[in-house]
């Protein structure tokens, strides 16, 4: 039976006066839980807690985070979450807005897509004058053993929109997995099993190492705003090749 969402999942995090970040609101929706954790100098860490199996087709999951001016907040996950097959695709939106002076550092462990599921995900990103960002996002198509057995893998189509002090920075969709038009061949993942991007606004780039094969370094409109993405074979070498921090 699917989950329908009757309210999103809530964290905001606001300065503590004190030189630290507090967290006033930190509310449950349907299966996502976020619980504090100890956080790193004035950053608040708050990590999403799956409390069951999901999202399964038909389900409708949401979280919100707002970040107030001069707060610093990282939000991480306790594990992968993994799309399942149920009636219809399921759906999954983020809403994160992130205030003048404030920190959001993004960096959930991957979506996965299990065969026979689809899951439609819409992250929607404001940030203020003056915020500062790290944003990661990684797909793998099909779970080990789905690959193992000669299974096609889930579908995920996913959508980022990022706007800037009012403006638009950033609005690109992918379409991948089982059902998507060409999304194997070789403009697209050819051959791979695993996506991903990591943005960063408002930091000054460092030197860093070249981008691994697979990936590729944009330069977006406005000042210190980079895109990194990258495909790969799987997801650990995802992660790796998303470790360079521009």
């Amino acid at each position: 039976m699917s989950t329908l969402l009757a309210a999103p999942a809530r964290i905001t995090a606001e300065p503590d006066g004190r030189g630290g970040t507090a967290l006033p609101v930190l509310v449950t929706g349907g299966p996502l839980a976020p619980r504090r954790t100890r956080g790193e100098g004035a950053a608040a860490h708050v990590v999403l807690v799956g409390s069951m199996a999901a999202p399964l087709g038909g389900d409708r999951l949401a979280v919100h985070t707002e970040v107030r001016p001069g707060a610093r907040l990282k939000v991480t996950s306790a594990a992968a979450t993994i799309s399942l097959p149920g009636p219809g695709p399921a759906r999954y939106d983020v809403d994160l807005t992130v205030g003048e002076g404030a920190w959001l550092d993004w960096l959930p462990e991957p979506v996965v897509a299990a065969t026979g599921s689809h899951l439609l995900l819409h992250t929607r990103i404001t940030l203020a004058a003056g915020a500062r960002l790290r944003y990661r996002e990684e797909q793998v198509l099909g779970r080990h053993h789905d690959w193992a057995r000669g299974s096609a893998p889930g579908r995920l189509t996913s959508r980022l929109t990022v706007r800037r002090a009012g403006r638009l920075l950033l609005d690109q969709q992918t379409d991948l997995g089982a059902g998507a038009p060409g999304w194997d061949g070789p403009a697209v993942l050819a051959g791979h099993r695993a996506s991903g991007q990591l943005l960063t606004v408002g930091h000054t780039p460092g030197p860093g190492p070249a981008p691994t094969d697979g990936a590729a370094l944009l330069v977006l409109p406005g000042e210190a705003a980079v895109l990194l993405t990258a495909v790969a074979p799987d997801a650990l070498a995802l992660r790796r090749a998303l470790s360079l921090r521009p």
